[in-house]
């Protein structure tokens, strides 16, 4: 007689799920709709890393969490939610960036599975790395809105997150909106928040002001956490919103300018582990920009052909904008009445001088070239939302993948797409075959090589380790030989020792046409040859150009993975700290009015080039049933049944 079967999962599948052990990176969003149904569905051995705390914005959508949390580390109080669920299970909890050099190749193959619920694509090149060396199996996720997509990379039998160029990444941290943008749409994005805070409808998601609990402010787990409960308690003093302030200055631009632009900055000046490797910001004092000189390139742009909306003032005449907009703005919010509110339209001529001069300040304040009116304007789309229900049905899709790797069938996973609207067969949920690898790709190639062009007469050492070898090809201590023979050392991972080559050319070391260059980071166990391509040719303000890609989106290509397979990606070259963001606050910019995709998503248009699967494929003998509980939104937190028939894993 047979032995019973042990659930819907069968025995067999029932024991390797007991007996896994699961690495989940990300505690947000996704991940705690992932740890979830990880422990209802049997898995009792889950390691969990997140370097965020909670703060009051993510409990409508991060239902472990509860007002009492906020504060406390998020990894630690999923575990803590999670174990109401489970109470034999066995979970470990990291309050850290999974970028720290303490989790190496051999931390990761400690794992059976990993599992990311990320939302940056720094981290998520680090994990795939990280994965690819150490040879585990990684189930990628993301979600952007109502879209969301679920994918599995092993090495050798699929291709890597890093196999083709990705779109420009479109998901931002809310840390580094509030507290260390490094791009013009950062200061955009804050500029619409501040609208919205000063005129708008107040969000607790769009808040402007610096964020005293950003992790990479202190890298201590206590000092984080304290920051954290400090930002969110009362305490004896009445905390007033950013609209309440305003009206009570009867919204005094000068006021206005003063906290915006100079009193915040000076805080965030007090962060100092923020600035060790950033440029930090400068105050602007309303006094000193009103007796500012008006530039001679100001007055040639006034008097030349060039259209107003394509000029690009001085901070002086930003600030006089920034004045005569908070002003008009005001009135009109007087004359809708009290409890009146102002939406946002990059057609109104008050909001757009806002948000231009505000933004504008802003870049100045962080040393960044200001925009034209015209290129905030195209730049300033539109802002999806994150979506429970989205985070719950990608959760669930994450765990069938992960069941189909554990019962030996890889070949049965797939790629499968959460879309909006149901496709012409009537399916929300969409798979595709997983590619194989890609032979060019510069990450899991077996001997990962790229071309770069760029003036070797122009070209630092420095701009090549910080844009080229960290930003651009995402290494996180990378060690740079000239390879000629002799083994000449450009850039060492140890601090301080090739510090004297940094402002030297790279044609200083006989650098020229045809160099190679090999770059290890032997954090990654990754090896990259780098082809110099001298060129003097290129376009204005390009630095370099990676061959067989477009300047701003270096692209990789995958292949047989070598053993010198990770990643980690810092947007600024900064401490690995920096890499892991926390997974809900963020936002998704779409530059038109037609949603696009979030970097945390595959590129839907891959779905051209991928091989659908027919109806009678697996998509159609499972089904993911959200039962949606009526305290859900109390201090339960609803539950995500998984139903399948036992042959389609």
């Amino acid at each position: 007689m047979s032995a019973p079967v042990s659930g819907p999962l069968g025995r067999e599948l029932a024991e390797a799920v007991a007996q896994a052990r699961l690495l989940v990176v990300g505690a947000g969003g996704i991940g705690c709709e992932l740890l979830k149904d990880l422990v209802l569905t049997g898995f009792g051995n889950i390691d969990v890393i997140d370097l965020d705390t909670i703060d009051v914005s993510n409990l409508n959508r991060q239902f472990l969490f509860q007002k009492k949390h906020v504060g406390r580390s998020k990894s630690q109080v999923a575990k803590e939610s999670v174990l109401q669920f489970s109470p034999e299970a066995n979970i470990i909890a990291y309050h850290d960036s999974i970028m720290n050099p303490d989790y190496n190749v051999e931390f990761f193959r400690q794992f059976t599975l990993v599992m990311n619920a990320l939302d940056n694509r720094a981290a998520r090149n680090h994990v795939n790395r990280m994965c690819l060396a150490a040879d585990v199996p990684l189930i990628e996720s993301g979600t952007a809105g109502y879209l969301g997509q679920v994918t599995v990379i092993k090495k050798g039998v699929t291709e890597c997150y890093e196999c083709h160029p990705k779109p420009t990444q479109k998901t931002f941290p809310g840390c580094t909106i509030r507290n260390t943008p490094s791009e013009p749409i950062h200061c955009i994005v804050w500029a619409k928040y501040l609208f919205n805070q000063l005129f708008g409808e107040e969000d607790a998601d769009q808040e402007v002001s610096p964020d005293r609990a950003d992790p990479e402010a202190a890298w201590e787990p206590a000092e984080a956490e304290a920051r954290a409960r400090a930002s969110n308690e009362d305490g004896e003093i009445k905390r007033v919103s950013t609209k309440e302030w305003a009206k009570s200055t009867g919204y005094d631009p000068v006021k206005l300018f003063t906290k915006l632009f100079k009193d915040d900055i000076r805080y965030l000046l007090t962060m100092d582990k923020l600035w060790r490797k950033r440029k930090p910001p400068v105050p602007l004092d309303w006094a000193e920009v009103q007796n500012q000189e008006k530039n001679v390139s100001d007055q040639q742009n006034e008097s030349s052909s060039v259209l107003k909306d394509q000029q690009v003032l001085d901070v002086k005449s930003y600030a006089h904008l920034f004045s005569k907009s908070v002003e008009t703005l005001r009135l009109h919010l007087a004359e809708k009445g009290d409890g009146a509110e102002l939406i946002w339209d990059k057609d109104d001529p008050s909001a757009m001088d806002f948000v231009t001069s505000a933004a504008n300040l802003r870049m100045h304040v962080f040393s960044m070239n200001m925009k034209s009116r015209f290129d905030i304007k195209s730049m300033a789309g539109n802002i999806i939302p994150a979506i429970a229900t989205t985070n719950a049905v990608i959760a669930g899709l994450i765990v069938l993948e992960g069941l189909k790797i554990l019962s030996g069938k890889i070949d049965q996973c797939r790629t499968i797409f959460l879309n909006k609207q149901p496709n012409p067969k009537k399916k929300l949920l969409v798979p595709c075959a997983l590619d194989p690898p890609n032979p060019n790709c510069y990450v899991c190639a077996s001997k990962p090589e790229v071309t770069v062009k760029l003036n070797v007469h122009k070209v630092t050492v420095l701009t090549l380790q910080d844009k080229i070898v960290k930003e651009k090809f995402a290494m996180v201590a990378p060690d740079v030989q000239i390879d000629d023979g002799k083994g000449t050392i450009l850039i060492s991972s140890e601090e301080g020792e090739t510090e004297a080559n940094n402002h030297r050319k790279l044609s200083d070391f006989g650098i020229r046409n045809g160099t190679r260059l090999q770059a290890d980071d032997f954090l990654q166990d990754y090896t990259l040859l780098i082809n110099v391509l001298h060129s003097e040719d290129l376009e204005k303000d390009v630095e370099f150009e990676v061959v067989g890609d477009t300047p701003e989106n270096v692209g990789p290509k995958p292949s047989e993975p070598t053993s010198k397979n990770i990643t980690n990606g810092s947007d600024d070259g900064a401490q690995p700290s920096t890499s892991t963001a926390p997974d809900q606050d963020d936002l998704l910019i779409i530059d038109s009015e037609d949603e696009g995709h979030s970097s945390n998503v595959v590129d839907m248009e891959d779905k051209s080039r991928k091989r659908k699967l027919e109806d009678k494929e697996s998509i159609s003998t499972k089904r993911v049933v959200i039962v949606i509980c009526n305290d859900y939104f109390s201090n339960l937190f609803g539950d995500m049944i998984l139903y399948h028939e036992t042959k389609s894993f």
